[in-house]
């Protein structure tokens, strides 16, 4: 006699409750876990953090070498060199000893002046999306005269009068790049400004700044999270820019930047010193792309469950 198999019934009325009975925060993490694309992005900026954040202990005793040690006797020597792994610069620097030290200052600045930026927009966003009134106008106007300046000529007027030091070009990127991520603070907070919870939060007493930075603030974790991400990839390409035209970070200080620049005339006796931090570069945008865009899809409540 064959043995009987009881099927259980799925509850698909169960299933959907606990999915609509979820917080915004647990379904984005729920996303997140089966978004193995953006999990290989975080890892691979992890990855390049740790690896740039360790330099000087991985050139001292993992590669035994001196990042700014010349040895014009073995320049130009190629990938897979004895005793360069990477090879050798014009002046026979070990070239993936600079590579680690350069990622230190070009992820230093991307992400230093992108949490800057995001610090002075978030917060000017805010209070003048909260408040409206005569502070919203004055903002407003603030803004559309940095706007109305060309970037390029301020960052010319700037390295004019500042030596174009790491820490320099991360007050410069942040003072210049704060308008657009207020601009978008400001409107979302305007528009939650006349939400229930808000609402009742004014009506028992709750103060401006709790409600501006415990109430508010939680909801627009996603814009910023994504506004992070995409701005740290465009302040590293921006370095690389200033570093082209010479604005940048001057050596002997390396940047992936100003090391990509100084490597344009020597690409037919040493392609990998053009080729290595050309493909650093477009790796760490193109994840911080990518994070950006798994948040944004994590966070989305219009997505489907």
């Amino acid at each position: 006699m064959a043995a009987q198999t009881t099927i259980k019934p799925v509850n698909l009325q169960e299933e959907e409750e606990h999915h609509v009975s979820e917080s915004l925060w647990a379904t984005a993490m729920r996303r997140l876990r089966r978004d193995y694309l953006t999990q290989i992005a975080i890892a691979v900026i992890l990855l390049l953090a740790l690896l740039s954040i360790l330099a000087p202990t991985i050139s001292q005793y993992v590669l035994h070498v001196d990042p700014n040690r010349t040895d014009i006797a073995n320049k130009f020597l190629g990938i897979g060199a004895p005793g360069h792994i990477l090879g050798t610069d014009d002046l026979g620097r070990d070239h993936l000893s600079r590579l680690l030290h350069a990622g230190q200052i070009s992820l230093g600045i991307g992400f230093g002046a992108a949490i800057l930026t995001m610090t002075i927009g978030l917060t000017l966003g805010i209070v003048t999306g909260y408040y409206g009134g005569v502070v919203d106008d004055l903002i407003n106007w603030l803004i559309t005269t940095l706007d109305s300046i060309p970037s390029l000529f301020l960052l010319l007027i700037i390295a004019a009068v500042l030596s174009p030091s790491a820490e320099a070009l991360v007050l410069v990127l942040a003072l210049i790049g704060w308008t657009g991520v207020m601009r978008l603070v400001r409107g979302e907070t305007i528009a939650l400004r006349s939400q229930e919870f808000i609402v009742s939060a004014r009506s028992i007493g709750a103060s401006d700044l709790r409600i501006m930075f415990v109430h508010m603030l939680p909801n627009l974790f996603s814009i910023v999270a994504v506004t992070l991400a995409i701005n740290i990839g465009n302040l590293i390409l921006v370095e690389s820019g200033l570093s082209f035209l010479g604005l940048g970070v001057k050596p002997p200080t390396a940047t992936w930047g100003n090391m990509l620049t100084n490597a344009q005339t020597f690409f037919t006796k040493g392609p990998h010193l053009v080729v290595m931090p050309g493909l650093l570069i477009v790796i760490t945008v193109l994840c911080l792309y990518i994070i950006g865009d798994g948040i944004r899809d994590a966070f989305d409540p219009q997505m489907p469950r």
